[in-house]
């Protein structure tokens, strides 16, 4: 089953994302607490699970940006894509990306973009599947410290 996250699913999702960055959430303390608060009272911000016997086994973001141009029409930002390692290649990531494509597409989104870190080929081909393409645009981060 595929869903938006609920105020219970914070540590499935962070399970995940331990999975996703290496970094570890053993300490959930106000703070963190205060952010999932937040993003889930956020219409923008969606947080999509998908559930395999009541366990998260992926997870997607997408958030919708206001946009005055085109039309004014929306676009989407996909991020934090990850699926549990036990539960890859199993068309769970898939289906999160096809949810937050239905949500772009009921909020009248333009286009949705993705970027991965990931520079494994097959990463990148399983973007391309998922009806993503690396020519359009050039990303560009720049990490902020403080």
């Amino acid at each position: 089953m595929v869903r938006e996250a609920k105020k219970g699913d914070l540590q499935g999702v962070l399970e995940l994302y331990t999975q996703l960055h290496g970094e570890s959430f053993s300490n959930v303390g106000e703070g963190l607490l205060a952010v999932w608060d937040k993003i889930l009272n956020d219409k923008e911000h969606h947080v999509i699970v998908a559930e395999e016997g009541g366990e998260i086994v992926s997870s997607c973001v997408c958030v919708i940006i206001p946009n005055l141009t085109h039309g004014q029409r929306p676009y989407a930002v996909i991020e934090n894509v990850v699926t549990d390692e036990k539960h890859r290649c199993k068309g769970y990531a898939t289906a999160c990306l096809d949810y937050a494509r239905e949500i772009a597409l009921a909020e009248g989104c333009y286009k949705m973009m993705l970027m991965t870190g990931s520079k494994k080929e097959s990463t990148l081909h399983f973007y391309e599947q998922a009806g993503y393409n690396r020519v359009d645009k050039t990303a560009f981060v720049q990490w902020l410290r403080g």
